[in-house]
């Protein structure tokens, strides 16, 4: 398909020129960024209003509670783990699409603030993730948890959520869902679509790369096999949580994201892959830009809503 008229006027208002220097990047450069405002916070959609939102810890991981159900029974519960390249994002820039999903699915929805790199390189991150969705099983009253629990990722989030999920079932605990959208599960990033689309997108291969640096190190990437890394690359995926994939065509992560939902469904484990034709990486958080982002939410919803 041709690239959506949303995304192309996306690229032209908001997306730097492909030959940004990102080796330039240092530790002064990260912070400015992170400081400087969200330039698309107005297309993150509505800042509603929900009962209960509330900031708590997880065995000293940073989250933040969101509830859209005014009562008080147990719920099914969907951990958030936001975008960002393992170095940008946080709670406070996910807040709306947290809120979001809180009503959709109907669930608790509880938001991971872990760790950035390069400050706190791998494996900080996965600890952090996989440190929530542990606490949920051992304290689901807490979070005023049903007992049923699903991991929700988007970009580096989709890469902790399905290093979270084969977690879960290695130690016996059993996830309802794993919901990831445009995910990174390959840091080989070796694949057509990562050719394809490596300069003029929302997500180049350089900018793609430099995260993966600032997260795993080079001595790491010279060797990306290891699955708590590249998750595709795990030997075994039976009997993994089954699985939610959304993908944009025009994304370097297409490929990663539409393999793995092959590989989980031949070991018979319940997949669905679904893409976005036209559209480019990070579609989904900004609703007030992307009329797909509220199908591709509603999508994500219905099915965490069916795992349940």
């Amino acid at each position: 398909m041709p690239l959506h008229p949303q995304a192309r006027d996306y690229l032209a208002r908001y997306v730097p020129d492909a030959g940004t220097d990102y080796d330039a990047f240092g530790p002064e450069e990260i912070q400015e960024t992170r400081a400087q405002p969200d330039r698309v916070a107005i297309h993150r959609g509505p800042l509603t209003k929900l009962p209960f939102v509330r900031d708590e810890q997880a065995e000293g991981v940073p989250i933040r509670i969101y509830r859209a159900d005014p009562g008080d029974g147990a719920l099914p519960v969907a951990v958030f783990f936001h975008g960002g390249g393992w170095v940008y994002g946080g709670v406070k820039r996910s807040d709306r699409l947290c809120r979001d999903l809180a009503i959709r699915t109907g669930a608790v929805v509880v938001s991971v603030d872990y760790r950035l790199a390069p400050e706190h390189p791998f494996p900080a991150a996965a600890d952090d993730a996989w440190t929530v969705v542990r606490d949920l099983f051992t304290r689901p009253a807490f979070y005023q948890g049903n007992g049923g629990v699903a991991v929700v990722g988007e970009g580096a989030g989709g890469n902790l959520a399905a290093v979270a999920a084969w977690q879960a079932r290695d130690a016996g605990l059993g996830l309802t869902h794993q919901a990831l959208v445009c995910p990174v599960l390959d840091l080989a990033m070796d694949t057509p679509s990562h050719a394809e689309y490596a300069k003029g997108y929302a997500l180049g291969a350089a900018e793609l790369a430099w995260y993966a640096r600032q997260y795993a190190g080079d001595a790491n990437l010279a060797d990306p096999a290891g699955p708590r890394l590249s998750p595709l690359r795990l030997p075994d995926v039976a009997g993994l949580a089954p699985a939610t994939v959304v993908t944009a065509e025009y994304d370097v992560l297409r490929d990663e994201g539409e393999h793995y939902a092959r590989r989980l469904a031949e070991s018979g484990v319940p997949a669905e892959s679904r893409r976005w034709d036209g559209a480019v990486h990070g579609f989904f958080g900004l609703p007030g830009l992307f009329d797909q982002a509220v199908e591709a939410r509603e999508y994500v919803a219905e099915r965490l809503r069916g795992s349940w």
